[in-house]
This record gives C-alpha cells, structure tokens and sequence, in this order.
C-alpha cells in the first residue's frame, strides 16, 4: 500500500464548532470524518498565536524549548520537523497555504522564505490580504477581473437587500463561494492529487480566520438575531476584576470587543458561515478521495492552530488562558484494515498539537525524533484509547511580551508570560510576576470565578503548581 498523507489545518477553529458535537453550525463533512474515524474532544493547542503554536505542531515541541514566542519569531535550526523527517526518508511532503514559519538565519538560502523547512510549496496563500498573487492568477484565467487591490478580495461585499438590513444579516462577499479561496486552495489540492499515489500533503487553510466576510449562501446560513449570547460577564470592567493580565487586555483596542452587538453577531454569523464553506469544500475533497480510490490508503488528520474568543470574556482574538482560544478540533482518520473496529470513537483523553507530529511520522514508518513531546495517537484508532500512562491534562504557555505590558503590570520582558495545567475538573495558571489563576471547572465551566487566593483551594492550587512545575521538566507522556 502507497501511504498518503492529508493533513488539514484550518485556521483558529474552537473545538466545540462541530454539528456532530451539538453545535448549531453545521459541518457534515467534518462530521462524517469523525464517524469513519476518531475524534479527540478534548484537543488543545499548546501556545497562540499562529506561528507559535504552528511551531510546536510542526516539531513536537513546546513553546518554553522552541522558543517561537510570537509570528515572525524565527524557529531554531536545531529542532527537526515532520516534513524534514518524512523527506529524509523519501517521501515528498508538499505545501498548499501557509506555515507561518519565519526561518533561523542559518536556513534563509536553503528553504522558501516564510515555509517550514522539508515542505515543498505549490501553491502558497496565507494571511498577507495584500497579496494573494496566485489566487489572483487563477481567477483572471477564471475569467474573473482582478481587482485594484488585492485585499478587496477578501473584504469587498456586495449591496445588501432591504430584507438583509431588516434582518442584520452580514453583507456577502463580493467573489463568489466558488471562485473564494478556500474553493481555490481544494481545487489546486485536487489537481495535484488526481493520478498520484504516495503523497503527503498539508492543507493550511486560511478560514475561518479573519477578514470575517463569507460569500453566499454562508454570509446568512446563521441570522445573527440566533446567535447565542457571549459567555461573559455584565461589563467590561467586571470581567476586568478577575486578572490584572486580563484587565490590562480588557484596555486593548484590538482586544476588547466593541459593546455594539450589532456588529459582534454579524461577525459570529460570518466566523460560523466561513466554518461551513470550508466543510463543504472538504466535502469536495473527501468525495475525490472516495471516487479514486485513495481514500483507503489515506491518513486524514483535521485540527486547528488555535481557537478564537469572538465575544467571550469580552474578548476578540486569541491569546491568554481561557479554552476558547486553546480548545481546537481533531479529527484523525485511518484506513488501515485494523482501524475498523473503533470507527466512529471518540476520545476524552487530553490530547495537544505537539502530538501531531509523531502521528504523521507514524504513520509513515518514519522514526519519532527524541526531540518530540507528544506521542502517536494512531494507536487510538486501532484500540479505542490512549492506554492507561497518557497525559490527564492539557498544557499550554502564551507569551504577551509583544503586549509591551510591562510597565502597565509591572513586569519584565522575560516575565511577560503565563503557562496552563487543565485538568478535567480544573485550571491553574501560573504568571511569573503576577498573581496565579485557579478555576473549579466543575462548578464554574464558563471560568469566571478566580479562586486562586481562596483558603479553601489552597490543598488544590498547591498541587496543580506542582504538576505545572513537573510538566515543564519532564515529557506530558509516557
């Protein structure tokens, strides 16, 4: 059997966002993956934003070793990657988007700049709405006009029906679903697919990240008068009182979400329509696979980079410690014959991005670095679990020294950082220089009660410290 390899990132996706989870924004697509494979619901991202955490899902390693604090951080030489791995042992991994990987000085005339080392990169469109130079090239031989800037594509709409300003449905975007670029990126993986056997290929799709503009018919698949209420408190300065770090955000413009509603749940309307297309899209995809043939020789991992706020806490973005930011999908898919008992499994063990890595490799017949801090979770896929020395909590570091909040929180550049042990019933966050965070999950799932300085937590924060403390010296798995 030639192996294939179809990875998928789609781009700041909170976990809970799949209909076959409950969710209201549906995804049958990504629904069906997960019937024909396995989904791990308690998946998190290790680090945010994108390129942080995008290094430690490419290298099996965290933050506080890699060293990627923030984008254009370079990533070091020293760490290996799945794709250099997978490409030392003959196999060809190409590129369809982006990484997010700013190279160490040593690579820059070795490697595409701006693409993780070992990826070849056929088709390349990422988060610069500047310049989307290929997307523009395969629209005008499409027949479509270029536009006189660029980034119209990702934000022109067309004008709204009165029915639509009665409604406050969110304006669609002026190009349509089948000429958008998540359309475009499917359609050049499809291309490169067809009549090839033994690829591998990572599928970075930019939605539904921001510009938060969808084209018809998903600009109005969720009326915004529907949308559920944010998980927050009554006011901004409310939710303020529970962290100083979580004030001084609360102070950020590009932080903190507006009080205008009107344009929050246009925005939420947007951020789920987006989720659908690009479900329908790999729907396209998956479809392919299945006429081919292919599918039966294809690993198929779905995940995301991180999660979004879009409203909770009074927050827009993705940064600091609440799960929706960290709290992303993972899908993974394995053909293989003794994969079918455990169809349609899911698994709540905690599972992270740095363990995407030896899945690949895995699954490749490709040896696991030593470097690696996760392990393989294809062995979940043939078993039904994770055995009994997994990990029982999630961990995840972000680093806001690029905040420049130093003076503002009186802290230095080096203590400008936090770092997460979330357990099923509990949260702790440590701050270097500031007070530490503790949420009860199981009283207080919405995470708006820091009890941290309780007496009656103290027996729990002490041990959650000494887990975190643990963590940071030694591998999360066995």
């Amino acid at each position: 059997m030639a192996r294939n390899v179809l990875f998928i990132t789609a781009d700041q996706w909170r976990g809970e966002c799949l209909s076959c989870l409950g969710h209201f924004v549906q995804t049958p697509n990504l629904d069906a993956l997960a019937a024909h494979g396995v989904l791990f619901t308690n998946h998190f991202a290790n680090t945010a934003p994108c390129g942080p955490s995008r290094a430690s899902i490419h290298t099996g390693v965290y933050q506080h070793e890699h060293g990627v604090t923030f984008n254009h951080v370079p990533l070091s030489a020293r760490y290996t990657n799945w794709a250099l791995e997978a490409r030392r042992a003959g196999h060809d991994p190409v590129l369809f988007g982006y990484t997010d990987t700013t190279l160490d000085e040593g690579q820059q005339d070795s490697y595409p700049d701006g693409v993780l080392p070992g990826l070849a990169p056929l088709v390349q469109l990422g988060k610069d709405i500047w310049e989307p130079l290929e997307w523009v090239d395969w629209l005008v031989a499409k027949g479509y006009p270029a536009p006189d800037t660029p980034a119209d594509l990702y934000r022109k709409t067309r004008p709204r029906s009165d029915t639509d300003e009665r409604n406050d449905i969110a304006p669609a975007l002026e190009v349509p679903a089948e000429l958008h670029d998540t359309y475009f990126m499917v359609e050049n993986v499809l291309d490169y697919i067809r009549d090839r056997s033994g690829w591998c290929v990572h599928l970075s799709l930019l939605r539904p990240h921001p510009p938060w503009t969808a084209p018809e018919p998903y600009n109005r698949m969720y009326p915004p008068g529907d949308l559920p209420f944010p998980n927050r408190a009554a006011d901004p300065d409310n939710e303020a009182k529970q962290h100083p770090f979580l004030a001084y955000a609360l102070n950020r413009k590009y932080q903190r979400l507006s009080r205008d509603d009107a344009s929050r749940r246009q925005w939420q309307s947007s951020y789920y329509g987006l989720m659908t297309e690009v479900d329908h899209n790999l729907g396209r995809l998956f479809d392919e696979l299945k006429r081919s043939g292919a599918w039966n020789d294809t690993l198929v991992v779905f995940t995301s980079d991180h999660g979004e706020q879009i409203g909770d806490h009074w927050l827009i973005g993705k940064f600091g410690y609440f799960d929706e930011s960290f709290h992303v999908p993972m899908i993974v898919f394995n053909p293989a014959p003794e994969a079918r008992q455990h169809r349609g499994q899911r698994i709540n063990a905690f599972t992270e991005g740095v363990d995407i890595t030896p899945t690949l490799l895995d699954w490749l017949g490709v040896e696991i670095p030593e470097q690696c801090r996760g392990a393989s979770l294809l062995p979940a896929t043939t078993s039904g679990n994770l055995g009994d020395h997994w990990r029982t909590e999630a961990h995840w570091e972000f680093d806001f020294s690029y905040f420049q909040a130093g003076d503002a929180l009186r802290v230095s550049t080096g203590e400008s950082r936090l770092a997460v042990v979330r357990d099923e019933n509990s949260k702790y966050v440590h701050f270097p220089a500031l007070p530490d965070v503790f949420f009860d999950l199981a009283d207080d799932p919405g995470e708006s009660f820091n009890l941290a300085s309780d007496p009656r937590y103290r027996s729990r924060v002490e041990e959650a410290s000494r887990k975190l403390q643990s963590w940071f010296g030694h591998r999360a798995t066995a």
